[in-house]
């Protein structure tokens, strides 16, 4: 299809049938099921001075959720006991474990709890009330808790499904401002929110897109520490949802992969500068040895894929468990299939699944659940482990799965000339921001583009810097982890994103390479 600047704003208006919602038109708090119970009971136990416990999760969207919480309770100046269980030494969510290192009256989960029957079973018997916050996918057994806030759950009229753990404690925290008669604004907590809102990968339509648009701008004018010292680290004032996905996301995880979580929370959460720079400085150090270590599981990995398994699973008894989940990703891309990613924790085996396009992988791992000892998730990821001996069976069943041809929601829009790119086409590209799961980056495909110069840049001359031409138009290009030889006086077909470029104080045009087609 070749397009045109008009085209191209029909094809992106289609994505959003309804409209663009704004801040205004976000669903009241109480549609959500059990919300009104259980903010009525957090304000109860604040009153009677009871004791409180929060218990979150390693990544993104569970160390902000509990950042959010935090930030809550630090505002009505009340003291909570906070538990980010550790990955390797708590394993994930509401545990028995976690339970027996509480001391509370009320334990409010977030983004976690909706598969916990044993652990809410404990808090029972230690005369605890529970209350669980989460968006996970909901079993059909739901754990004895006082009140259940998930809006994937049964007779929940939250209009729209798909929404993280964070925008959930997002909601409780705005009800509780209603019901404790609090001056909170709620907008300045959107700056943590839209970071979460894109690491979880949350579809960016229908609020989803409010909550980060908004929240983006936030983070533009935002005076946390956090951001400031992400700001000084980034060389920006603003961020964009790829600056959040590809800079800040990978950064707050590395520190439940790898070590500890709190870390992150501690950065999110740092009063001051130094003490945010220095948090930082610890989790650009985190990340590194996660790049490290996901490179090497990776390159083994590969070697153990069968090119006619359905759903990929491979194993390692050295694996680093914090790196399997991204480890999954990889091959899932690499071979257009879902993967799963197992490491040996001396134990049983634990590891990560992660889907492609639209296939359901929490069903295709349920359809198996007689061989595994735990598992959880959504469609797009899940975790899960199983005993060593069952690890052969689980394979083989896996490698069995069939399903249709998964449908891949396609970035590209169709064939764009030179002459069609300026700064009315940018505008109108900026106005469907932000781009993200099931709003995706569009690009573009030009033909028989004529290569001016071509210039290898990075530590490893990974990168090429190129000058491209077609007739009387120029524009200059990058292509990031380029693997294949471009040289000057080249002719080549090529698929690219359009972005805004700054650069010694001028903003230009400039084309992000993704392919080069021929």
């Amino acid at each position: 299809m070749r397009l045109t600047k008009s085209k191209i704003e029909q094809l992106l208006q289609a994505r959003f049938d309804g409209g663009f919602l704004t801040l205004r038109d976000l669903p009241e708090p109480q549609t959500l099921k059990d919300l009104d119970k259980a903010a009525a009971k957090i304000a109860a136990c604040v009153r009677e001075k009871r004791k409180i416990a929060l218990v979150g999760d390693y990544d993104v969207d569970g160390v902000v959720s509990t950042a959010l919480m935090r930030e809550f309770f630090e505002y009505i100046d009340y003291p909570v006991q906070i538990i980010i269980p550790n990955r390797f030494t708590d394993g994930y969510g509401l545990s028995e474990k976690i339970i027996d290192r509480i001391d509370a009256d009320l334990v409010i989960t977030v983004d976690n709890g909706i598969s916990a029957q044993k652990a809410a079973q404990k808090c029972k018997e230690r005369g605890m009330e529970l209350i669980i916050t989460d968006h996970h996918s909901v079993p059909e057994t739901l754990p004895e808790a006082y009140a259940i806030v998930n809006p994937k759950q049964e007779c929940c009229d939250f209009s729209f499904s798909e929404i993280c753990g964070a925008q959930v404690a997002w909601y409780l925290i705005a009800h509780l401002k209603k019901v404790m008669g609090l001056k909170l604004d709620m907008k300045n907590l959107l700056d943590l929110l839209c970071i979460a809102v894109i690491a979880d990968v949350m579809p960016l339509t229908h609020i989803n897109r409010t909550f980060v648009k908004a929240g983006l701008q936030m983070l533009a004018r935002s005076k946390r520490p956090c951001v400031l010292a992400l700001k000084n680290a980034m060389g920006k004032e603003e961020f964009g949802s790829e600056d959040v996905g590809f800079y800040i996301a990978p950064r707050l995880n590395s520190a439940g992969r790898m070590e500890d979580a709190k870390e992150a929370l501690e950065f999110l959460c740092a009063k001051q500068l130094d003490t945010a720079t220095h948090y930082l400085e610890r989790l650009e150090s985190l990340n590194a040895l996660r790049k490290d270590t996901e490179e090497h599981i990776t390159a083994q990995a590969i070697k153990q894929v069968r090119s006619d398994a359905g759903v990929i699973v491979v194993s390692g008894e050295d694996w680093h468990e914090g790196v399997v989940g991204i480890v999954a990703s990889r091959l899932s891309e690499r071979f257009k299939k879902p993967a799963i990613v197992l490491g040996y924790n001396g134990e049983y085996y634990k590891g990560s699944g992660r889907s492609y396009g639209d296939t359901d992988l929490f069903s295709l791992i349920k359809s198996r659940e007689d061989l595994l000892k735990g598992f959880g998730g959504h469609r797009a990821a899940a975790g899960l482990s199983l005993e060593s001996s069952k690890l052969e069976a689980f394979t083989k069943a896996m490698a069995a799965q069939t399903y249709p041809d998964p449908s891949v929601e396609s970035f590209c829009l169709g064939r764009l000339d030179f002459e069609h790119i300026d700064w009315e086409l940018l505008e109108i590209l900026q106005r469907f921001e932000p781009y993200g799961e099931k709003n995706p980056k569009p690009t573009f495909i030009s033909e028989d583009i004529h290569v001016a110069e071509a210039r290898r840049v990075g530590q490893m001359k990974e990168h090429v810097i190129l000058t491209l031409q077609s007739g009387y138009y120029t524009f200059k290009g990058i292509y990031f982890k380029c693997e294949r030889e471009i040289k000057k006086g080249d002719r080549i077909t090529m698929e690219y994103s359009l972005e805004k470029n700054s650069f010694q104080n001028r903003i230009n045009i400039q084309l992000q390479l993704k392919n080069i087609v021929s």
